[in-house]
């Protein structure tokens, strides 16, 4: 066969085939006049939105004694009144990411659950779930079923290149009452919203109607893609829903499913506040650099003391608290980018992160405090006070009990020493030191 006819044949075979894909999409169109990309994204993704439902066990003791409420009192009376116990519900949402069953929530919905619960796609059928890992911090949790053969899921999409205005889409399970549908559009990328405790959340913020029903569902992009994890942080706002970015969630799922938890990235570098007058005159804070360890990798990176740290993969930093909060979604696998104020000159600097030395929470508390601590029936206890050091000038002693650290109950010397990961820079804090029979409160350094 000549080239001419060849090519006269291709045509008409290549005419024949566009005819028939405009016949397909004509009668396509003419059966579903109504169908969106909305109806086809949440006819791909629905399968793999989850309904979750969780019993906790609660116990609720009677008053005590004198109502004064306070951690103190609580650690002289407690066993004075009698314990009850009550069998509460929950409702949630989640999403598939792993045809073997793994499925990514909030850290909320599935806290203080005795037993969890997952319904697929509307099926009255609900399978028990085994809770595999959880970030408190960034409000993620990791849950598994299990089954006879593979399920349906959604991949990860990337949150880094949104745009303002683009339309998105949240699936979830509010008030129990199966898969519904919100739509919305984003408002912004990087949303940085207040948090309990003094904390700063970084959100996506879109006009998508998000309540505790839908709080870990999929927060879902115009091609289907999975972009984010709802959560109902805000509840007194109106018209307005917060999701965790997925570049963040993605970060830390891996670690949550092979080690329940995620691995502290270790920097090397002491953060500190900023003086006011900076400040003032660039309208933000940041985080000065006060020490940087021998060897770290802030010190293979070129950071230097007096340097400030103005974001973290251009994610703006207020405050020392901010950044150690920011670095708690990285993974010692990971490479940061740090914008730095040097004297005059901005400049970035990567960092390659790397393990938490051992023992980097106890030597921190020490030399920043002065003192060390061991671990006994009792709780931790204090075993050696430096001297010329904060503990000794407040007249802390050997044989002291430390109770509580900012707030929070300490009764191992591994949560003391966790503590002291998660609060690096944070200063001052306050313990609670019992010593015989008295109890008080002291502000260290």
């Amino acid at each position: 066969m000549r080239l001419p006819e060849i090519s006269h044949l291709v045509g008409k075979t290549i005419c024949s085939l566009f005819f028939l894909l405009f016949a397909v999409t004509l009668a396509t169109a003419h059966e579903n006049p109504r169908q969106s990309f909305v109806v086809d994204v949440v006819r791909a993704a629905g399968p793999a939105v989850v309904n979750i439902r969780t019993e906790q066990i609660v116990q609720r003791g009677g008053a005590q004694p004198f109502g004064f409420g306070n951690s103190l009192f609580e650690e002289f009376f407690r066993g004075f009144s009698t314990p009850r116990f009550y069998k509460t519900q929950s409702l949630g949402s989640g999403v598939l990411i792993d045809p073997r069953g793994y499925i990514l929530t909030n850290a909320h919905v599935v806290a203080q659950a005795s037993k969890i619960f997952v319904a697929l796609d509307q099926q009255q059928k609900e399978l028990e779930a085994t809770l595999i890992g959880v970030h408190e911090r960034l409000d993620l949790a990791v849950i598994r079923i299990t089954g006879e053969a593979l399920f349906p899921f959604l991949k990860m999409g990337r949150s880094s290149d949104l745009l303002l205005g683009e339309t998105v889409i949240a699936i979830g399970n509010p008030l129990g009452l199966g898969t519904s549908v919100t739509t919305g559009v984003v408002s912004s990328t990087q949303r940085r919203v207040p948090m309990p405790g003094g904390e700063v959340g970084h959100f996506i913020q879109t006009d998508a109607l998000i309540n505790p029903g839908n709080s870990g569902g999929p927060l879902l992009n115009s091609q289907g893609d999975l972009i984010g994890i709802n959560t109902a942080i805000a509840r007194q706002a109106q018209g307005i829903g917060f999701s965790i970015p997925i570049d963040m969630v993605e970060r830390t799922v891996n670690d949550l499913i092979l080690f329940g938890a995620v691995r502290k990235p270790y920097l090397g570098l002491l953060p500190g506040t900023v003086a006011q007058l900076l400040v003032r005159d660039r309208g933000v804070g940041g985080a000065l650099v006060t020490e940087v360890d021998a060897g770290s990798p802030a010190q293979k990176a070129g950071i230097q003391v007096a340097d400030v740290i103005l974001s973290l993969d251009g994610l703006i930093i207020e405050s020392p608290q901010e950044m150690l909060q920011l670095l708690d979604s990285y993974t010692p696998d990971d490479q940061i980018r740090l914008h730095l104020l040097r004297e005059r000159d901005e400049i970035d600097l990567y960092v390659d992160l790397e393990p938490i030395p051992k023992n980097y929470g106890l030597d921190y508390a020490q030399k920043i405090f002065g003192f060390e601590v061991r671990e006994s029936g009792q709780g931790v206890i204090v075993s050696r006070v430096h001297a010329g050091t904060p503990a000794a000038a407040a007249g802390l002693n050997g044989g002291d009990r430390v109770t509580e650290v900012d707030g929070v109950k300490v009764r191992t010397v591994a949560e003391y020493e966790k503590l002291f990961l998660d609060r690096i820079g944070v200063l001052p804090l306050q313990f609670l030191i019992i010593r015989g029979q008295r109890g008080y409160y002291l502000n260290l350094p």
